[in-house]
């Protein structure tokens, strides 16, 4: 019969023994359970780096198209929203009375150019026309006549009255000439102040349609059949909606990383998902000194319609200057209560560590600090994984 004492502590020795084998057993367990992943070497390569800013979307040209001659509106072929061609009528005026002095006009200038011979528009000549040409005949007699007269004098065979007579006559043919070669020139001016009056007229005429200045939408119409317009009133107003504008505000540590003819690739609320493009055609010379920020413009294509002026817009543009970074597939990330954590392989064992990311590259997403170039970095079963668990990497 065994003691008592010598009872108890056979069996703590049993116990103890016990537990020691369950927890030797359990690590062996652990240890033999490894978890499964798939792992990607870092290295350091360039990225294409972009300014995030945003904008808003502008129409390329708009303007308040106004009337140039005053009149009765007689037709309007455009409402608000209306998409126009360049030259397309926006309103039309009245022509009576701008026809009636357009043709006046024309008879005028037809009249004055008949009277010179310039009919079939030819060239202006003032000896042919026919005063000028009679004169000429006049002159060109009495020169004949006078040397006629000069040899018959010579001879002794013409009285001095007489031959003082035939020079006379000259002298009074070739003033005539002049006269009307004068006469011709002030008549031609006269031609060329009536066919300027031409023009205005007909300008006039055509103007009783105000047309759109350039293709687009009809914003606003200020006027209606019946109403009487004067020179200079607003009639509508046009937007060239392809392309648009957008006007974006560059902060000014950015400043060097933009220029004309980059890309540019934004969003707007409209079309969640959507991304559009554009080209940067114009950066401000200055900052402005309120905001510290650069202003600059993009031309985005709208062939479609779809892109509106006063969108809200989200831009990216491209850096010049590819700096290096490391880059692991977004897989690899995992964010917790806004914390963004990687498993790096060490060993046989999975290291968690906190990380900073930088930005997203297609499928990759840059690691600004957190690993370095050359470590593995779990991308595969990271969702099994817990620090210092035991990895087998596939």
């Amino acid at each position: 019969m065994l003691r008592p004492h010598l009872f108890v502590l056979l069996t703590a020795s049993l116990a103890s023994g016990a537990c020691g084998a369950d927890v030797t057993e359990g690590r062996a367990a652990a240890e033999a359970a490894a978890v499964s992943v798939s792992a990607v070497t870092t290295s350091e390569q360039p990225i294409a780096r972009f300014i995030r800013v945003s904008g808003t979307l502008t129409a390329q040209e708009e303007a308040e198209v106004a009337a140039e001659i005053a009149g009765r509106v007689v037709a309007t072929p455009v409402e608000r929203g209306s998409l126009v061609a360049a030259n397309a009528d926006l309103i039309r005026i009245a022509a009576a009375e701008v026809d009636a002095q357009a043709r006046e006009a024309q008879a005028n200038a037809a009249q004055i150019e008949a009277r010179l011979g310039l009919a079939g528009g030819a060239a202006f000549d003032a000896e042919r026309v026919p005063e000028v040409a009679n004169a000429k005949a006049a002159y060109d007699l009495a020169r004949t006549d006078f040397s006629r007269a000069q040899q018959l004098y010579d001879g002794k065979l013409l009285s001095q009255s007489e031959f003082d007579q035939r020079s006379a006559q000259v002298v009074a043919a070739e003033r005539q000439y002049d006269v009307a070669k004068n006469s011709a020139a002030q008549q031609y001016q006269a031609l060329l102040g009536a066919r300027a009056r031409v023009t205005i007229a007909q300008k006039a005429l055509a103007d009783t349609a105000v047309r759109a200045p350039f293709a687009g939408a009809v914003g606003e119409r200020f006027v209606s059949v019946g109403d009487y317009v004067t020179r200079g009133t607003k009639v509508a107003s046009v937007m060239r909606i392809d392309p648009l504008r957008v006007e974006l505000t560059v902060p000014e540590q950015y400043v060097s990383a933009v220029a004309t003819g980059r890309a540019v690739t934004f969003e707007v609320d409209a079309y969640p998902g959507e991304t559009f493009t554009g080209q940067v055609r114009y950066v401000s010379p200055a900052v402005t000194a309120a905001t510290r920020a650069l202003t600059l413009e993009a031309i985005v294509p709208n062939a479609s319609g779809r892109l509106k002026p006063g969108f809200f817009a989200t831009a990216r543009i491209e850096e010049a200057l590819r700096r290096p970074g490391i880059l692991v597939p977004a897989a690899a990330v995992r964010t917790i209560a806004g914390t963004a954590r990687v498993f790096v392989i060490a060993g046989d064992r999975a290291e968690e560590r906190i990380v900073m990311t930088g930005q997203a590259v297609g499928d990759q997403i840059e690691i600004a600090s957190g690993v370095k170039a050359g470590e593995r970095v779990a991308t595969g079963g990271v969702d099994q994984l817990v620090d210092g668990v035991r990895v087998a990497v596939r």
